[in-house]
């Protein structure tokens, strides 16, 4: 008779708090513990918005789940093609949650840290490890966690002096997202709907373009005659630290897959403005506008989040992900709604004014931060098209798409 391996039991930190402990339980089930320390802390640092009730007390009810880990835990490790390529690299099954969170918990999305119980708490500041990994070693882990769909890797070094995939895949200030096995040129789409969204206005994550084969100890797999996008984490620090964040994916409690599900924009701006302040609101209606002027169909709720530099207090996130999706894909909805209406076509002042009536902030100062941002959009739009790298075709698609899109469309009769 195999002897069965010893269940796993994990604590999770911020930064040196300790928060709580994820015990592996017979049955492929876990369960989410907060730690009592962490319950006695007045000023305690904020995991998540969704373990707080109405009035802003911590709900400490323990979270029980069956394969997966609690929703908030099970957001922050990569889905499908990356997914499955990490689980396929550490030979473990791709549907349990908890083997990948053990394997990834050292350099998950902002400033949560799992690590084995007997570990104790995490460096203040990590290292930056320079090692690159050996590109012919398949078997070699690769020991990060970057969230989302999309294949990229946790980056060393810099964009000027050379990036590197290092060994152990933790304590890079970088993220390398690579190109498109069914899509063509979706860095150059990417990174020039960032510089886009920049010129208009919006605040984004910095952004770059890296000739694929030109990034040291990326495995040979991905070894490709393109270009790759670098993006610069805004959850680590010059000083090696570590910043916390969560999306409204994680707010809402639900798992990676509903990230399309159950809430709308309306709900994310009502939350917005009940957390943060009339300038958080306007960015986001900036943004949303953005989203649907471009034909970005996928602004789901994972690629919304919520940063906590001081640890306690959550600010909107720079923006990230703007991909001109309609370059590949002939879509007019967009991937939540606004006043239960997904159709970009059907997006005008008088749907707008129905969203911004709900929304708890001066309806004028909706509606102008929409109306000016659509202008902003089409007037820079120009000057953007012409020293854009997306291809010619792309381009026109994104022409085409302000010129339907009603709040933009008015600015270019």
């Amino acid at each position: 008779m195999s002897k069965q391996r010893p269940l796993a039991r994990l604590s999770v930190w911020l930064g040196q708090t300790l928060v709580g402990s994820i015990t592996e339980l017979p049955n492929d089930r876990n369960i989410f513990v907060f730690d009592e320390g962490y319950i006695e802390i007045p000023d305690r640092p904020v995991l998540s918005l969704s373990f707080l009730n109405a009035e802003g007390a911590l709900n400490s009810a323990t979270v029980e789940t069956q394969t997966k880990v609690a929703p908030f835990f099970s957001n922050l490790l990569p889905e499908e093609d990356l997914r499955r390529y990490v689980a396929r690299r550490v030979n473990v099954k791709e549907v349990r949650d908890l083997p990948l969170l053990q394997l990834l918990g050292e350099d998950l999305p902002g400033a949560v840290v799992v690590r084995s119980e007997e570990e104790g708490p995490p460096p203040e500041e990590y290292e930056e490890d320079p090692t690159p990994q050996d590109p012919t070693r398949e078997d070699q882990p690769l020991r990060f966690s970057l969230a989302g769909v999309q294949m990229k890797f946790s980056a060393a070094g810099s964009p000027d002096r050379g990036l590197t995939i290092p060994v152990e895949g933790r304590g890079g200030h970088w993220i390398v997202k690579l190109p498109s096995q069914r899509y063509p040129l979706v860095p150059e789409n990417e990174h020039s709907m960032m510089q886009f969204a920049r010129a208009v206005g919006i605040k984004t994550a910095e952004t770059g373009l890296v000739a694929t084969e030109q990034i040291e100890g990326l495995p040979e797999t991905f070894r490709v005659k393109a270009n790759s996008l670098w993006v610069r984490r805004f959850d680590r620090t010059q000083q090696n630290t570590r910043i916390h964040m969560e999306d409204f994916n994680q707010l809402y409690k639900q798992f990676p897959e509903q990230k399309y599900d159950n809430y709308s924009y309306g709900n994310m701006a009502r939350d917005l403005a009940s957390i943060g302040d009339l300038e958080a609101v306007k960015e986001f209606v900036s943004r949303l506008v953005f989203s649907a002027a471009i034909g970005n169909a996928d602004m789901h709720l994972k690629n919304w989040t919520l940063l906590y530099e001081d640890g306690r207090t959550p600010k909107l996130s720079p923006a990230y992900d703007f991909v001109s999706t309609i370059a590949y894909l002939d879509d007019f909805t967009m991937a939540l709604s606004v006043s239960k209406e997904k159709d970009v076509r059907k997006f005008d002042l008088e749907l707008l004014a129905r969203f911004a009536a709900k929304i708890p902030v001066p309806e004028r100062q909706i509606l102008d931060a929409a109306m000016q941002t659509a202008e902003r959009i089409v007037n820079t739009w120009p000057q953007i098209r012409e020293a854009s790298v997306m291809s010619p075709e792309a381009q026109e698609r994104v022409t085409k798409r302000m010129q339907l899109f009603p709040l933009t469309g008015q600015f270019m009769r």
